[in-house]
């Protein structure tokens, strides 16, 4: 049925035998069958709500029977801790999490991700101590140790650093973050924003210009690279961005606090 409606020319025709052999696939437990009709489907019918709609619920159990095949056949290993550790951080459950990440470690202390994963989630604690703060720095930097592109650990010890007012330190690491990842807009903003409180204005505006370019709805990023603007002489390019942070203020202004 596969290799036929390969060949089939008429659109609707086509559509409607490969959703019904979607279907047949997924009730038989077929995974490999209702991945070749996946294929067909999602090529010829891209933008398709009927396409897309079964597509959904076909991935949707393809992962769960992925899950539960993974349990079954590796029920120790590292894989499925990490597979646990991910459903807890959906969930919120960050000491869950945390956990299972360690506990991955203890099997593989070098796989690549986990450092980084771990020290997400101790971030993520609404009961963070300073303890867990410098545990989670830790594990940043022995992601680095481990893989050393990931620009995501590059960036958060630069955020980091940021809270401990440790303006030198952040700027070599988000410079290294947008060296690694040069679509990376949150770094360019805190690198241009830590550049200002160096007051290296002139370094600041590329660095703040690429920022609102890759993240144009960002206010603040628009209120830094006035700030640098308006420091290097640039009055007109900074009156320019004060008027579209303030135009941002205006359609989104800032949350009241509760009484």
């Amino acid at each position: 049925m596969r290799r036929a409606i390969r060949n089939v020319k008429d659109g609707g025709l086509k559509k409607t035998a490969g959703l019904s052999g979607l279907r047949c696939a997924m009730i038989r437990g077929v995974p490999y069958e209702a991945e070749d009709f996946l294929q067909i489907l999602r090529r010829d019918f891209p933008r398709d709500p009927d396409v897309l709609y079964e597509a959904s619920h076909a991935y949707a159990d393809l992962s769960t029977r992925a899950s539960q095949d993974l349990v079954r056949e590796a029920p120790f290993s590292y894989q499925v801790h990490e597979l646990v550790a991910e459903k807890l951080e959906s969930q919120g459950k960050w000491d869950e999490a945390i956990v299972e990440y360690r506990k991955i470690l203890e099997i593989n202390s070098s796989l690549p991700g986990i450092h980084y994963r771990l020290g997400r989630a101790l971030l993520s604690k609404p009961d963070l101590t300073p303890e867990l703060l410098q545990e989670a720095k830790r594990n940043f930097e022995q992601e680095l140790k481990i893989d050393s592109g990931n620009a995501g650990a590059e960036g958060v010890l630069g955020e980091l650093a940021v809270r401990a007012n440790e303006f030198p330190e952040a700027i070599d690491h988000f410079k290294r973050a947008i060296k690694l990842d040069v679509e990376f807009a949150e770094a360019y903003i805190l690198l241009g924003s830590s550049l200002i409180s160096e007051k290296r204005y002139a370094e600041a505006v590329p660095a703040l210009e690429t920022g609102v370019k890759l993240a144009p709805d960002d206010a603040t990023a628009h209120y830094n690279l006035a700030i640098a603007l308006s420091h290097i002489g640039r009055k007109e390019d900074a009156d320019r961005e004060f008027a579209i942070h303030h135009k941002m203020q205006e359609l989104n202004p800032p949350a009241m606090a509760p009484n």
